[in-house]
């Protein structure tokens, strides 16, 4: 019987197929997986439970002598495949996992290399689909080559050229591999109704693979420093992306914590406009403008319709009802509940994301992704319901669940949607009410410097009237709302030192106020919010202390470059979902930043930064 305990979040590595991603531990067990697409039913969720929850453990047989004394892992050439290599005392064995690109049906391939001597090898294969809560009816193949696992509409298919028997629900195999042995494990998931696909040949798929990682990744265009680290990123941000449509989900988990067994646990399978000038931005500065155009075209879909609709977050192809629920039959990570599926935070109301959709939209007709018309009235459309609406309160770009606020950096966001408006109109001609843009702009400018600034502290605050901070105040002197030598975006700056950095020199969203978040518990220094501090330091030409937190930040990573959301001090440990489509952006963003030793106000040429 194997045991599996949850690793450390950054313990893991991730393999993706442009429909989907797996969790791999370095211990060689799969324990989280989603099939077919990023927001599907997991079949592996152990990292969120046990093993009894779905997982698939291929490494050194440890009951049988096969314990390893040093496991390395690293992604082969410099692309998607994973191998993690153990070393035993009776030998060498590398295990190579992806996820096959261009299969007929979403295909997992694990290979077993001999590199040393001979090792004990334990396969044990655990599937539970729906959230770990069906136990599929296995049964052999026709050929006696592998079995399949149905539940309801689901199946998967494991093929293998090893004996596979069963073990109290659990398919295993025990068997060595010598030096130059190579034994592939192939999983294909396929309608539980439909007839069997053919066999995938595992090594021409690896080839196939690789191949595709290897010219995906040299056409990166960055030349900068830390281009390794960026590439990383780069590579992760297009696992994320969900192939068919050109959405890019924020993380492909659902409840990792921001406190270690607390309940701040959110699925973040979807898709957030907040990412979206970002996200355009940081793929653009590797040259990747076909995937930055599918992006571009996924945004105008999804926020297509009735402007009073748009909501701060989609599904991968566009979906509005992400209901959120709880998996009660989860434990949780670490103890960590609940486990949601949904988020219910589609249905706020966040006044930011016109900004951000409006700014994305901007950046795009610059660089010239779109024909410079395309999409205007729809833009047109979503600022005349703006006009209407920019003085509510709302629930902020931190989606607190305690109630709307004047929060100051939505009222900032409109003041981008306008300005980026009111800059398209004045340079390409493009029809539009352009004198009422303007006293709106200037309109909503006098109220956050009146509203949002408080004097005794000398700095801007979350929410009009309160005396707390907020991280994404870091972003005014980047989107231009006021130049980073004002005296009020110094002191704001100053402030943020003083009261939001833990003891690492690292940036908190804001103070805990239960009340405000509608939540209670703690969470770690956020590392997109910390990045933001160093174009902020850039900014105001601390260069010095710029490359300084950026080189702490980039210690963060894992040893394969991952970064999850937020960063835990106290126990030195990654936190919240893995791997954040925020962080990788904001850590591009930086780098591209230091390296031309500037900054950039978002909407001016050639390449603007966010």
């Amino acid at each position: 019987m194997v045991t599996v305990t949850p690793l450390k979040i950054e313990d893991y590595g991730l393999i993706g197929d442009g429909r989907s991603c797996a969790l791999v531990g370095r211990n060689g067990s799969i324990d989280w997986l989603c099939w077919p697409r990023f927001d599907s039913p997991a079949c592996f969720a152990a990292l969120l439970g046990d093993g009894e929850n779905g997982h698939w453990q291929l490494a050194p047989d440890e009951e049988r002598g096969g314990t390893p004394v040093t496991v390395t892992r690293s992604y082969r050439n410099h692309g998607m495949v994973l191998e993690t290599v153990f070393e035993t005392h009776t030998g060498v064995v590398a295990v190579l996992d992806f996820m096959a690109i261009g299969a007929a049906e979403p295909t997992l391939i694990r290979i077993v290399e001999g590199r040393r001597g001979a090792v004990p090898i334990l396969n044990w294969l655990v599937l539970r689909f729906d959230y770990g809560l069906s136990v599929p009816w296995v049964t052999r193949l026709p050929d006696n080559m592998g079995i399949s696992a149905i539940a309801g509409p689901s199946r998967c298919v494991l093929r293998c050229p090893v004996a596979l028997h069963g073990e109290d629900r659990h398919t295993v195999s025990r068997f060595i591999v010598s030096e130059g042995d190579q034994v592939p494990f192939v999983l294909t998931y396929m309608d539980s109704h439909g007839a069997l696909s053919q066999p995938v040949d595992a090594r021409a798929a690896l080839h196939r693979t690789e191949q595709f990682w290897s010219d995906w990744i040299g056409r990166c265009t960055y030349q900068g420093e830390h281009a390794s680290i960026v590439r990383r990123s780069l590579l992760t941000l297009k696992a994320l992306i969900y192939q068919p449509t050109g959405g890019i989900v924020a993380a492909p988990t659902t409840s990792l914590p921001e406190e270690l067994g607390g309940g701040r646990n959110w699925d973040y399978r979807y898709c957030w406009l907040r990412d979206a000038s970002l996200t355009l931005i940081a793929i653009m500065a590797g040259g990747y403008f076909e995937e930055a155009m599918a992006w571009r075209d996924w945004l105008q879909a999804a926020v297509a319709g009735s402007p009073d609709q748009v909501q701060i977050m989609y599904g991968i192809a566009g979906e509005r009802l992400l209901n959120e629920w709880e998996a009660g039959w989860l434990a949780g990570y670490e103890g960590s509940k609940p486990v949601r599926v949904g988020n219910a935070a589609a249905g706020q109301l966040q006044l930011d994301v016109y900004g951000e959709a409006i700014a994305a939209l901007h950046v795009a007709r610059q660089t010239r992704l779109c024909a410079i018309t395309d999409g205007w009235r729809l833009q047109v459309g979503l600022l005349q319901h703006l006009a209407t609406i920019w003085k509510e309160p709302d629930e902020g770009m931190w989606e607190v669940r305690g109630g709307r606020r004047q929060f100051t950096v939505s009222k900032i966001s409109c003041w981008l949607a306008f300005d980026r408006a009111i800059r398209d109109v004045e340079k390409y001609g493009l029809e539009a009410p352009l004198e009422e843009w303007k006293a709106l702009r200037q309109d909503i400018h006098d109220t956050v410097c009146r509203e949002g600034f408080n004097a005794d502290k000398n700095s801007f605050v979350q929410y009009f009237g309160g005396t707390g901070l907020d991280a994404g105040l870091l972003l005014i002197p980047v989107v231009g709302f006021l130049p980073a030598d004002d005296p009020r975006v110094s002191g704001t700056i100053a402030a943020i030192e003083r009261e939001l950095l833990d003891e690492h020199g690292f940036v908190r969203r804001y103070l805990p106020d239960h009340v405000i978040e509608g939540v209670a518990g703690d969470e770690g220094a956020f590392i997109a919010c910390s990045f933001w501090l160093v174009n902020a330091y850039v900014a105001q030409g601390r260069m010095e202390e710029a490359h300084a937190l950026f080189n702490r930040l980039l210690a963060l990573c894992s040893d394969l470059g991952l970064l999850a959301e937020e960063y835990d001090a106290i126990t030195g440990r990654q936190v919240g979902n893995f791997p954040q489509a925020f962080s990788h952006l904001s850590l591009i963003n930086s780098a591209s930043i230091l390296s031309a030793g500037r900054i950039t106000t978002m909407g001016a040429a050639p390449l603007p930064v966010l």
